[in-house]
């Protein structure tokens, strides 16, 4: 026999060790054998004796595993006091004499109980230790109807999820311009991951059968390939915009991400109009085209989109994006469209001051059209702070003002960050091999180009950096071939870097021919004469090329902020002219 010496309970079973109830460690006991025994207690009368169990603590109406301390019949276990007189000779008479045939399988419970108890403990602190999902790519949702009309449903609809899920402040979002290059391809769902530096990917279709929509949508961990959630919706097209919150939310919960500061931003409400959300959605499904046409077109879409919600502050902030960016095509000249931007962006703050895209299209205009730098300075940092993590932001303020003023390895650090948030944007890809060519870093931007290039062959930004970075290294000939594949794409653009090719290889007479093609460019319409004026500073006559530049002036091209950092311009740069024009441009020497 053995005894708790703490507790005075007495064990026949010589195996054990410890004692069940405080672990102490168990001691030889000779126990009182002049006392009668205990006889144990039916099964049926534990729960109201209140027999003390195997973990330790009384049963109360349970079916108790079989106890293996016996109390003395008839008495409840002993005070403190009683257990100190017990051990003077004084104790109560606590020994039970074990049942015949006892069952020492039944010491198991308490093992398997502590088992059970461990393996759950482990279990939670393991499974809700895992680590959550901090990034996610929303991919275009495959468009089931034959009517590629629908496309703007299906591809806006992602589109809107993503900006929706980008308000997040804790959660790296793939957007819209690297998850479209999967549009119509299929999901590997384990390799768009990878690629995109992702967690989960969210796939869906979409099918629309007169004013009913069928939405289907599945959320995958891409670190197990395991479903996290997938939902089928019924809705009609005008619940569409409800329909879009109400996945956007979802996703949130099944990501289990803690919402800092507002946390109902993810179903925050741009307008309350679904005519109006259909318009805003057809117009960028437009804008992202960038054609002459297309662009049009969406200005005409982001139009009626106001005119059914005057309050709907993302549909001003299109209107003048789009005005801001032709300009630069060039599609349409400076003074024809900035003043409309001034207008609609304006509008979109005045409703929603807090509106990053808006801040970030202020500040676009800023710089690239007023030459105010300082204004475009706090419209970028303010978009910055409304939301870190929109590429495009880090990206413009890296590419039309960080550049052009010549603060060089600020700018390559904000493009890194844009392209860490956005890595496929093969335009963004594009003048991140810019800013490092105007940064004089040749190498680096013509590797920068040509991965921009392997993207996207066709992409006329892509080709345009691709042959401006060859220029930048005098590798003309391959200039050439480069800006030939453009010229087939947009016109304007071969003759811009085929010129400056001409004057490199000194091939003046080659030169001269694309100076006159771009004279008679400039007769059907807005011409950005930059460029011209860059073709002269490469072939040595800087009257004409200074010439230029005052026309230049007065357009108020896109391309002029770039003049003090422009290695096509380098021949004018001791020029007293060049530091006159530097001035009015409000850029330091």
């Amino acid at each position: 026999m053995k005894r708790c010496p703490e507790c005075r309970r007495d064990y026949y079973d010589d195996t054990l060790l410890y004692c069940l109830d405080d672990g102490n460690a168990l001691l030889e006991g000779p126990g009182n054998k002049s006392e009668p025994p205990a006889p144990l207690l039916p099964e049926e009368e534990w729960p109201k004796a209140g027999v003390v169990g195997a973990a330790g603590g009384q049963s109360a109406g349970e079916n108790p595993t079989r106890a293996f301390v016996h109390a003395t019949a008839g008495a409840e276990p002993q005070s403190r006091s009683g257990e100190a007189s017990g051990r003077h000779g004084h104790s109560a008479n606590r020994a039970a004499e074990p049942q015949k045939g006892f069952d020492k399988r039944l010491l198991l419970a308490p093992l398997a109980l502590a088992v059970i108890v461990l393996g759950g403990f482990f279990g939670y602190k393991y499974f809700t230790s895992a680590k959550q999902i901090n990034s996610i790519a929303v991919m275009p949702f495959e468009n089931r109807n034959s009517d590629a009309d629908t496309d703007y449903l299906s591809d806006g609809l992602a589109e809107s999820l993503i900006f929706r899920l980008t308000q997040l402040p804790d959660l790296k979002v793939s957007p819209t311009s690297s998850v479209m290059r999967y549009k119509g391809k299929e999901t590997d769902v384990a390799k768009i991951a990878a690629e995109l530096g992702v967690e989960a990917v969210m796939t869906g279709r979409l099918i629309k059968r007169g004013d009913n929509l069928n939405i289907t949508v599945e959320l995958v961990d891409a670190r197990n390939n395991k479903s996290l959630w997938g939902e089928q919706y019924e809705r009609k097209v005008s619940d569409l915009l409800a329909t879009q919150r109400e996945i956007a939310a979802i996703i949130t919960q099944k990501l289990q991400l803690k919402l800092s500061g507002d946390e109902k931003a993810i179903t925050k409400r741009y307008t309350d109009n679904n005519d109006a959300y259909q318009l805003w959605l057809k117009g960028r499904f437009h804008f992202a085209r960038r054609t002459r046409d297309d662009m049009n077109k969406s200005i005409e879409l982001f139009d009626e989109a106001v005119k059914l919600d005057p309050n709907f502050a993302l549909a001003y902030v299109g209107i003048a994006e789009s005005y801001t960016t032709i300009p630069s095509y060039p599609y349409a000249s400076p003074t024809e469209c900035v003043p409309k931007a001034k207008a609609a962006i304006a509008k979109a703050l005045q409703i929603d001051p807090e509106l990053p895209e808006a801040h970030t299209v202020a500040g676009m205009i800023a710089a690239t059209h007023d030459w105010d730098y300082p204004a475009a300075e706090r419209e970028f940092k303010r978009s910055l702070e409304l939301d870190p993590n929109l590429a495009i932001t880090h990206y413009r303020y890296a590419w039309v003002y960080l550049s052009p003023l010549g603060r060089h390895d600020e700018a390559v650090s904000e493009m890194k960050r844009a392209m860490e948030l956005e890595p496929l944007s093969v335009q963004q890809g594009a003048n991140y091999a810019a800013v490092l060519m105007y940064a004089g870093r040749f190498d680096e931007a013509l590797e920068q180009a040509k991965k921009t290039n392997e993207l996207d062959p066709i992409h006329i930004g892509g080709l345009a950096w691709l042959a401006h970075a060859y220029n930048a290294k005098e590798m003309w000939r391959e200039s050439l071939a480069v800006s030939d594949r453009a010229k087939t794409l947009a016109s304007y653009q071969g003759r811009a870097q085929q010129g400056i090719s001409y004057a490199i290889g000194n091939q003046r007479d080659d030169s001269v021919r694309i100076i006159d093609e771009w004279r008679q460019a400039e007769k059907n319409g807005y011409v950005m004469i930059y460029w011209l004026a860059a073709t002269y500073a490469m072939l040595g006559n800087k009257d004409a090329a200074f010439a230029e530049l005052e026309k230049s002036y007065q357009n108020r091209d896109w391309f002029l902020q770039r003049l003090k950092t422009d290695p096509f311009m380098r021949p004018l740069r001791d020029d007293p002219r060049f530091a006159a024009m530097l001035k009015r441009l409000n850029l330091p020497e």
